[in-house]
């Protein structure tokens, strides 16, 4: 079986961090899938969805090695060629991924103790995002 569902979001760009591990675990209910895998894919080129602990210091952490790894204050290729100041989300999203893989056991995530799956949004403006959900598996 295959369930296919999608999360809708509206960000504030510059590693806007969210939490959506209720929304994929609602997406897995409705699926009535007990055993399989959880794909979680965002569609676009500046955003990441990955897992982490959802506490501010791990965040900040994060945002700030990001930030350290693909700095927002230099130049980039991209920008020169599309003039639009994006640059480094386009590499940081590269370098996050833009989908994430969860086995699904006995109805249950296998995501550890403190493990939630959030949605980065690394461009420098708002946007809307819809997230992809496909459950898949018996």
């Amino acid at each position: 079986m295959v369930h296919t569902e999608t999360i809708s979001l509206n960000t504030k760009g510059f590693c806007d961090i969210i939490n959506i591990t209720p929304a994929v675990l609602s997406c897995v209910k409705q699926s009535s899938v007990a055993d399989g895998l959880v794909v979680v894919f965002c569609p676009g080129s500046t955003g990441a969805i990955t897992t982490i602990e959802y506490e501010s210091g791990v965040l900040q952490d994060l945002k700030d090695a990001l930030e350290r790894i693909a700095p927002s204050d230099i130049s980039y290729q991209h920008d020169r060629r599309w003039e639009d100041g994006n640059g480094f989300s386009h590499v940081r999203a590269a370098l996050m991924k833009p989908g994430l893989t969860v086995p699904l056991v006995s109805g249950r995530l296998t995501l550890g103790t403190w493990q939630q799956i959030v949605f980065i949004d690394f461009d420098n403006r708002s946007r809307h995002r819809e997230i992809v959900v496909q459950v898949v598996g018996e």
